[in-house]
C-alpha cells in the first residue's frame, strides 16, 4: 500500500451585523438562497458549497492556506493498482453528541446514489464500482463499491484508477449523512430546527431569502481551534443592495461583488477589495437537443465568434475579469487551454464569417434567426446578456430575454427548457478534469452534448495515471468539444470579494476557498 494526501479544496466565507449578535459572529452576503442544507439536494451552485462546507466536515479539509489537511479522517491509503483507497477516521461528533462513524459515510453515499431520492451530484460517484448501474435502477444501492469494515475505517472500491478521485472528495456528495437524524425526520431532517451537522458551525435559524444564521458546534472535532461564535449568510441576488449593506457596515464579507463595479469599489473602499486569479468559467451553453436552431453546428459557431469577449471583460466588467477562449480557465495546473478556433481573429473578420455561416443554415432577412437568452437573475447577468444580444443584432439574430432566480434557472437547464443559457463554474478543486466533466456527466450537460470520440477520449483521461498521457488525453478532449462549439466561453473569473480589515485569516487563493474554521474577527 502507498500512503497519499494530495491537494483538493474547500471554501468558504465569513461574517457579522452590528447589534443583531455577538462580535464574533460574522455576517456573509452570499449569491442567493441555498436549494437546500442536505448535501444531496442542493443545486450545485458556489454559493450553496460556501455555506454546506461550514457546516459539515469531509474526509479531507483545506488549510487557510488552501492545502489539504486531514479532515474526519486522519490519513489514507491508495493501493498500488490505484483502485482501493482506505480511509482512517478518527473520532468525533455530530452536533447533537452521536458519534460520527464510517457507516455515516457509507449511509450517505447509497442514500446519493439511490435513485428514488433524485439527489443531485450523483455522477460524482461514478468512479465508484456499481455506482453508474445503481443510479440507473440495474442494482441495489447496498452494492455500491463502499464499505466499513469497522466505525473507523473506510473503503472505497473503484472501477478503475481515477488520478483526480481524491480531489472530488471536497464536494458535498461526499460529506457524511446522519441516518439516526434522517431516519427520524425523513426528508424534513434538514430544517433548521431538525438539522443534525458535523462541521464547524451549526443551522439555527433560517428565514428564505432573508438570513441563515449559524452557531459554533462545539461537538465539532477541532472546535477548540475555531474562534468564531458563528456565521449568518445573507443571500444578495441584488448585488448592489450587497455593497450598500456593506458599505453601511451591515456586512463584513461580500462574496463575488459585480465585476463592472469593480473600479468605483477600488477606489472608495481601498484595501477592502479583494480580487486575485480565479479557475472559474462564465459560458453561455447551446441546447444541442433536435428542434432547436442550435443543434446546428453552424449557427454555434456564428454565435460564438461573434461575441467580442474583450469588449464585455474589459469595457462592461472593467477589467475585474478576463476574456474567455476556452472552456478551461489559463493557470489550470499541468494543462494547456485549447483555444475555440476562431476566437482570436479580428472581430470584423468574425463577424463576416458569423453572417455567412448563418446564411448557409438558412437564416436572413426573410428567415430571421430568433433565439431566447435565459440567465439568472442579477445586473451582471442582465447587462451581459443585453451586450450579447447587441452583439448579436447585426448578424439579424432577434432574441428575447428569459430570466428567474438562480436555483430556478439550474433546474430550467437541467431539463433542458432553453435555447441559450448562461452557466458558469467555480472549480473547488485544481484540475482541468472538474471543467470537461461539466459535458461528460448527466448533472450539468445542460445542452446533452453527446459526441462518442470526446466521451473515448475524456473516460480515457480519467483511468490514466501516467500524467503526461493523462495531460494529452484531456487536451485532446477539450480541443474536441471546443471545435463543435458546444458552449460560448464569455470570461474567466477572477475572485472578487468585499472584506472588512477587521476579518482575519483570510488568504487569497486561486480557488476563492476560505473556511470559515480558520476566520477571525476583531471587536
Amino acid at each position: 500500500m502507498k500512503r497519499t494526501l494530495l491537494n483538493a479544496s474547500l471554501l468558504f466565507t465569513a461574517l457579522a451585523l452590528p447589534g443583531l449578535s455577538s462580535a464574533a459572529t460574522l455576517n456573509v452576503g452570499i449569491i442567493d438562497d441555498p436549494a437546500s442544507l442536505s448535501p444531496p439536494k442542493i443545486t450545485g451552485g458556489v454559493w450553496e458549497e460556501d455555506v454546506l462546507r461550514d457546516i459539515f466536515a469531509g474526509l479531507v479539509d483545506v488549510s487557510k492556506e488552501g492545502k489539504v489537511i486531514p479532515g474526519v479522517a486522519t490519513r489514507w491509503d491508495i493501493s498500488d493498482n490505484g483502485k482501493t483507497y482506505t480511509f482512517h477516521l478518527r473520532d468525533s461528533k455530530w452536533s447533537d453528541g452521536k458519534p460520527v462513524t464510517a457507516h455515516d459515510f457509507v449511509f450517505a453515499l447509497r442514500y446519493i446514489i439511490n435513485p428514488k431520492n433524485a439527489a443531485t451530484g450523483l455522477e460524482r460517484l461514478y468512479p465508484l464500482q456499481n455506482a453508474e448501474n445503481i443510479a440507473k435502477g440495474k442494482a441495489a444501492p447496498d452494492t455500491l463499491g463502499v464499505s466499513a469494515p469497522d466505525d473507523h475505517t473506510l473503503v472505497f472500491k473503484l472501477n478503475e484508477p481515477a488520478a483526480y478521485f481524491l480531489k472530488m472528495l471536497v464536494l458535498p456528495p461526499f460529506y457524511p449523512l446522519p441516518e439516526h437524524a434522517v431516519k427520524q425526520y425523513g426528508d424534513q431532517w434538514s430544517k433548521a430546527d431538525n438539522i443534525v451537522v458535523n462541521g464547524a458551525f451549526k443551522p439555527v435559524k433560517w428565514v428564505q431569502g432573508t438570513e441563515l444564521d449559524t452557531r459554533k458546534n462545539d461537538n465539532y472535532y477541532d472546535a477548540k481551534e475555531v474562534a468564531l461564535d458563528g456565521v449568518n449568510y445573507y443571500p444578495m441576488p441584488d448585488r448592489e443592495a450587497g455593497i450598500t449593506r456593506f458599505r453601511a457596515g451591515e456586512l463584513d464579507v461580500l462574496r463575488d461583488f459585480p465585476a463592472a463595479r469593480y473600479k468605483f469599489l477600488q477606489k472608495t473602499l481601498g484595501d477592502a477589495v479583494k480580487v486575485t486569479p480565479n479557475l472559474g468559467t462564465e459560458y453561455y451553453v447551446f441546447n444541442l437537443r433536435k428542434g432547436h436552431p442550435t443543434a446546428d453546428p453552424k449557427v454555434r459557431e456564428a454565435l460564438s465568434i461573434a461575441i467580442n469577449r474583450t469588449v464585455i471583460a474589459r469595457q462592461l466588467l472593467e477589467g475585474a475579469v478576463k476574456p474567455a477562449y476556452s472552456l478551461v480557465p489559463p493557470g489550470t495546473s499541468d494543462y494547456s487551454v485549447q483555444v475555440q478556433p476562431g476566437l482570436k481573429h479580428d472581430i470584423d473578420e468574425r463577424q463576416q464569417r458569423a453572417k455567412e455561416l448563418l446564411k448557409q443554415a438558412g437564416y436572413g432577412p426573410d428567415k430571421p434567426l430568433k433565439l431566447s437568452i435565459r440567465y439568472n437573475s442579477g445586473d451582471q447577468q442582465q447587462r451581459v446578456a443585453v451586450a450579447i444580444a447587441a452583439m448579436w443584432k447585426p448578424l439579424g439574430v432577434q432574441v428575447t430575454m428569459d430570466n428567474s432566480d438562480a436555483n430556478v434557472h439550474y433546474s430550467t437547464l437541467r431539463r433542458g427548457d432553453f435555447e441559450i443559457g448562461r452557466a458558469s463554474w467555480i472549480s473547488s478543486y485544481d484540475d482541468p478534469q472538474n471543467f470537461l466533466q461539466l459535458v461528460y456527466a448527466v448533472g450539468n450537460n445542460y445542452g446533452d452534448y453527446q459526441d462518442s470520440k470526446f466521451r473515448q477520449l475524456f473516460g480515457a483521461s480519467n483511468t490514466e495515471m501516467d500524467k503526461a498521457k493523462r495531460r494529452s488525453l484531456l487536451q485532446q478532449s477539450e480541443a474536441r468539444l471546443s471545435s463543435q462549439y458546444i458552449e460560448a466561453p464569455i470570461f474567466h473569473y477572477t475572485a472578487r470579494n468585499l472584506v472588512k480589515s477587521e476579518v482575519g485569516g483570510w488568504q487569497n487563493n486561486a480557488l476563492d476557498i476560505h473556511p470559515a474554521r480558520w476566520v477571525d474577527k476583531k471587536d
